[in-house]
């Protein structure tokens, strides 16, 4: 397998080195370039071939959105930003992953991981790819490794946007990555088991364990991101008229 090309944009020298150590512990990825904003990452960008950019969002010069948007053709990024309000327009971009600092290790590891499996996937025949229609039954199937895999609606506990991918986990622990983007798949799957929370997540509201304000827990184990825009959503279509109250409406 060939190295990982990557950049690391940000204006905080100590942030930037702390991603550069990181980063530099993974034999996959080559660090090309460290630069101090998107202005100067832009201009490595447009040089040369790029496959994953982790930048700040608050720099000088050039912020991490507006860099992302000036690029016709974008690399994979991944936002690194003590701002965790930026999280939403990040992925109305697309973005692989959001990591709000400090970064650590682990959690840049897991943001490392899927780059490498949107990047393979990304790179497989077209014959691996894809997904077939969507039967209005209790199942359906994805196309994964030249095989049709069947799903059944039950078995998914949630799905993950990898950008123009989505990554299926199951309650067996089993992960399943198909080319069809989460807005695709949330048109075609059924309303009566799934429902969008968030940007990055659908989840089988059948196996929601538990809801916080911006939080939600699905098959006792998975702890996901819950917007705002989808809490009221969700709560009026799964929690509602299931609520236990302590007085019964006469």
């Amino acid at each position: 397998m060939n190295k990982i090309k990557c950049i690391i944009a940000d204006d905080n020298i100590i942030d930037r080195d702390l991603l550069e150590m990181h980063l530099s512990k993974l034999p996959q990825f080559e660090i090309v370039a460290t630069c101090k904003d998107g202005f100067e990452a832009q201009q490595v960008v447009s040089a040369q071939d790029i496959d994953v950019v982790f930048s700040d969002i608050d720099m000088p010069v050039l912020n991490g959105i507006n860099f992302l948007k000036t690029l016709k053709k974008a690399p994979v990024f991944i936002f690194v930003s003590s701002h965790s309000e930026y999280a939403v327009e990040s992925y109305n971009l697309d973005v692989i992953d959001f990591i709000v600092k400090p970064a650590t290790f682990e959690r840049l590891l897991k943001s490392a991981n899927k780059a490498i499996e949107y990047l393979d996937l990304k790179s497989a025949p077209p014959a691996t790819q894809g997904a077939t229609t969507l039967e209005k039954d209790n199942y359906f199937f994805i196309r994964e490794s030249n095989d049709l895999v069947k799903l059944h609606f039950e078995d998914v506990a949630y799905i993950e946007s990898m950008g123009d991918f989505s990554k299926i986990f199951t309650l067996q622990d089993k992960k399943h990555i198909t080319l069809v983007s989460l807005k695709n798949l949330e048109q075609q799957l059924p309303p009566e088991f799934f429902s969008r929370i968030h940007k990055q997540y659908i989840i089988n509201h059948n196996h929601i364990s538990a809801i916080s304000n911006d939080e939600l827990t699905i098959a006792g184990k998975h702890l996901l991101s819950l917007s705002p825009s989808y809490r009221l959503t969700l709560l009026d279509k799964v929690v509602n008229k299931k609520i236990v109250t302590r007085h019964l409406a006469k």
